[in-house]
Order: C-alpha cells, then sequence, then structure tokens
C-alpha cells in the first residue's frame, strides 16, 4: 500500500478514537470552574490546529490556562499520532475537526478562514480537510 493511503487509514481511526472518546481524558482535564467561564463567555475557542485559542484580548491568567491545556492536548496528540503512524499535525487537525464538530451553540470556533466564528444551532463551517 502507498505510504498516503496508510496515513490517510490511521487518520481515520485516529477520527474514530477521537470521536469514540479518545480526547475524552484531555477534555475532561479541561473541565474546571475558569475553562468553563472562559468557554461560555466566548474568550476561548476551538481552533482548528487542535488547539484552544483565546478569542480577543488576553489576560495572564486565561494565557496560563490556555497554555496548560495546550500542552496537555499536545502530549495526547503526539501519543496519538505515533500509534495511529501519522504526523503530530496531522493528528491535531483531526482533533481540531472533531472538537469544532462537538461545540456547542454559543460557543466560538475557528472557521477554516481563521476567523472566530460562534456555533449557532446550524453546524459549524468545516475545513476541507478534516474527515468525513
Amino acid at each position: 500500500m502507498n505510504r498516503d493511503l496508510v496515513r490517510k487509514m490511521a487518520l481515520a481511526a485516529a477520527g474514530f478514537a477521537l470521536a469514540a472518546g479518545g480526547l475524552a481524558g484531555a477534555a475532561h482535564a479541561q473541565r474546571d470552574p475558569a475553562y468553563d467561564a472562559a468557554r461560555e463567555s466566548g474568550k476561548v475557542g476551538e481552533k482548528m490546529d487542535g488547539y484552544l485559542g483565546i478569542v480577543g484580548a488576553s489576560t495572564p491568567e486565561l494565557q496560563r490556562m490556555v497554555n496548560d491545556i495546550n500542552i496537555k492536548r499536545r502530549a495526547v496528540y503526539a501519543q496519538k499520532a505515533q500509534t495511529a503512524n501519522a504526523t503530530l499535525e496531522e493528528y491535531a487537525l483531526t482533533a481540531g475537526c472533531i472538537a469544532i464538530a462537538r461545540t456547542a451553540p454559543g460557543e466560538k470556533y475557528q472557521a477554516p478562514d481563521g476567523s472566530w466564528q460562534t456555533r449557532t444551532s446550524a453546524p459549524p463551517q468545516r475545513d476541507s480537510r478534516c474527515p468525513a
């Protein structure tokens, strides 16, 4: 099999694992009151690259929290990417696609053009690289 086909199959498997709860450990660790408050108030949102981003003005406390969450996400992604025979960036993108798909109405997410959007009841805008 060629390498691209193997990689696509690995990423599809990774996407399935994330959808089935592979990101649950990282997401669960994030659910502290400060994170929930920042998410609900639109100060943070899910980025296309699989990491959490700050929407608008930052504070030192908010930056520390986002950095901490992103360090934890990167560690999970690195481990799972290796298992899936994918690059860290490929795995993180897949995780970003899934995290954005899981946003609730009112939460912020990064659109494919890089702009911050507020999720409505409609599905979020998807990057063409997201797995089907």
